[in-house]
């Protein structure tokens, strides 16, 4: 499968991202184990996860996604080298350099090994200065505990905060940023910080690729949103600009025979601005998904229909 840069990182990632906040959420350790397996079959080759997933489930303290991870890594159906595996610290506890010490050993335990590829900060700390944060992860990269390091929810002016630091001060930046965008939900991304990442080479790693659900079309009332793991976020898309969207959708559907959710995926896969999206599965029909959306080839035309539509 084709491989892709990720910005100056060295890393080179299949186009598509598996999600693994659902590892111990709505995928308990066996069916996590078989999407991995069909996951690393099907030639992808890259997992996000995070030390708080998933810390939102009754009885959970976080840490229960790296903890299936290592143990799927153990079992040695692939091999380490050839699996990247992407972590993040900071959702919670911040960003201080003694915070991201503790942090990424216990990350390091729980994935069963000695080097996490790509090392994000969860979100922005305003109480740490960011030449402190940077400085922790600097000294994980001279460790060889990370390979790499990025940031998850910055926005442009707080990653050019971050690049004018590590210019000013010799200290390692970030290289990678990963924030929300999908069709729905594109004000976060595009514009100051799609052009950042473009003038900087740094890679992108979108999360919410699928709105959540949303754009699997699924739900098209708030009635089909009762029930389901993630309630809470799909219900903000059942509105008229989204059923606007999944209007348009259903039209490419029925021209190419491709589904929703391939549609959603192959809408970032077209963006030069995206290096691969990040998507969950919690069954192998789901994960057929990833397979038919690298092969979809949407034309410019079905492009700038689903650009105007999500506009």
């Amino acid at each position: 499968m084709e491989k892709r840069a990720l910005g100056r990182t060295g890393l080179s990632i299949a186009p598509i991202v598996f999600g693994g906040n659902v590892f111990g959420w709505t995928a308990d350790e066996n069916t996590s184990f078989q999407l991995l397996d069909a996951f690393f079959d099907s030639g992808f080759n890259t997992i996000d996860t995070a030390d708080v997933y998933s810390a939102w489930v009754p009885g959970h303290e976080g840490g229960e996604s790296e903890t299936i991870i290592g143990k799927w890594l153990r079992r040695g159906s692939v091999s380490r080298d050839k699996a990247i595996i992407v972590s993040k610290v900071g959702y919670d506890k911040g960003l201080k350099a003694q915070r991201i010490a503790d942090a990424v050993d216990a990350s390091l335990r729980r994935l069963q090994t000695d080097y996490i590829d790509l090392y994000l900060a969860h979100k922005p700390d305003p109480e740490t200065p960011i030449e402190e944060t940077l400085g922790a992860f600097t000294k994980l990269k001279e460790q060889g505990k990370v390979r790499a390091i990025g940031c998850s929810n910055y926005d442009a002016p707080e990653l050019k905060a971050a690049l004018d630091a590590s210019e000013a001060t010799g200290l390692a930046r970030f290289d990678v940023v990963q924030p929300e965008y999908n069709l729905y939900t594109r004000e976060r991304f595009e514009g100051p910080l799609a052009e950042l990442t473009a003038k900087e080479d740094i890679g992108v790693i979108n999360y919410y690729s699928l709105a959540a659900g949303f754009l699997t079309g699924k739900y098209r009332s708030k009635a089909d949103t009762e029930g389901v793991a993630r309630s809470y976020r799909v219900g903000d898309y059942v509105n008229a600009r989204g059923l606007a969207i999944l209007g348009v959708m259903d039209t490419i559907a029925a021209e190419t025979g491709a589904k929703l959710a391939d549609i959603a995926l192959a809408w970032l896969l077209a963006k030069k601005s995206v290096t691969a999206p990040i998507a969950s599965a919690t069954s192998l029909s789901q994960l057929e998904s990833f397979k038919r959306a690298v092969d979809l080839k949407l034309t410019d035309d079905m492009v700038t229909l689903l650009d105007k539509a999500g506009a």
